[in-house]
């Protein structure tokens, strides 16, 4: 079926929250998550829409909701895939089936959760652990190459900057962020969590390098909440072609960051315009890690 592109969706819902990806609509207790085309490149929102973008994220990650719900609790409740949904009081445009879903309202916890499994720390993270030996106040192996296999997956939180870049932060700030109890609870949860998907991943050919999550309260417990194990919130790498000390080749959106780095973007706003075989390709990828993954076909207004 033809590809879709969908850069911003238009509900007749109370508007929620717009992020980088995602437009969110209020309903009480409920929320409407709406993962639209754009793509974001070093914190910056792109002119240019993925095809089939916001198919692949969403219902990805409630295929990743539905497997590891066992192993932490998340907001999902279910996938859109008709116009007329129980609880929401209005029809839905039909261009929402399968790029949008309805989750359990949070408190959210202003911390990224992030898991790094490979080294591929970026450049501030290389200078930090050839500085010191730790990235985020975690002691990491000496003489690590890129994208080396770590002995077991690190937890490295950061920030959740609205503008700008998000910053490293020790387990200790995360304390003082969030309190004891939640701090340790996202860093066990995020660690399960990653552990299952990068085994369930691997055996379907697929690296899942680093991911990070984001978590909420909902009356009492800290829960999963906004996207899970997505090519926008993981570096995935095929298997077969997995090479240490070296860029490696991905199924995300590593390949418009390479593009926008080639033709010298300052990575300041405003973003140029992806050319179409750029965004198309990246589509491709999309939809193949979903393939690979799931075994499905993307569910389509």
């Amino acid at each position: 079926m033809t590809a879709s592109i969908l850069t911003e969706s238009t509900v007749d819902l109370p508007l929620y929250a717009r992020g980088k990806v995602r437009d969110i609509y209020d309903l009480g207790d409920e929320l409407l998550i709406v993962a639209t085309d754009r793509i974001s490149a070093f914190d910056v929102v792109l002119p240019t829409g993925i095809p089939d973008k916001g198919l692949v994220l969403t219902q990805l990650s409630a295929f990743w909701f539905e497997k590891t719900g066992d192993i932490v609790p998340n907001h999902f409740i279910r996938l859109v895939d008709d116009t007329r949904m129980e609880g929401v009081p209005t029809e839905l445009p039909r261009e929402l089936i399968g790029r949008a879903m309805l989750v359990h309202k949070t408190q959210r916890l202003d911390v990224e959760c992030i898991v790094r499994g490979y080294a591929v720390l970026g450049s501030a993270g290389w200078a930090e652990y050839h500085e010191t030996g730790s990235i985020s106040g975690v002691k990491l192996p000496p003489g690590l190459k890129e994208a080396q296999e770590l002995f077991e997956p690190v937890y490295t939180p950061t920030t959740k900057a609205e503008e700008g870049h998000d910053e490293n932060m020790t387990f200790e700030q995360t304390v003082e962020l969030v309190g004891e109890q939640a701090a340790n609870a996202i860093a066990v949860r995020s660690l399960a969590v990653y552990r299952f998907g990068r085994d369930y991943a691997r055996e379907r050919g697929i690296i899942i390098a680093d991911t990070k999550f984001e978590f909420g309260r909902l009356d009492d417990e800290v829960i999963l909440i906004d996207e899970c194990l997505t090519p926008d919130s993981s570096r995935f790498w095929p298997a077969d072609q997995h090479r240490t000390g070296q860029p490696q080749p991905s199924f995300d959106k590593q390949y418009v960051r390479d593009y926008l780095t080639e033709v010298g973007w300052d990575r300041r706003p405003p973003a140029p315009e992806l050319p179409a075989e750029v965004a198309a390709r990246t589509g491709e990828k999309y939809r193949e890690a979903f393939h690979r993954l799931t075994g499905r076909e993307l569910v389509r207004p």
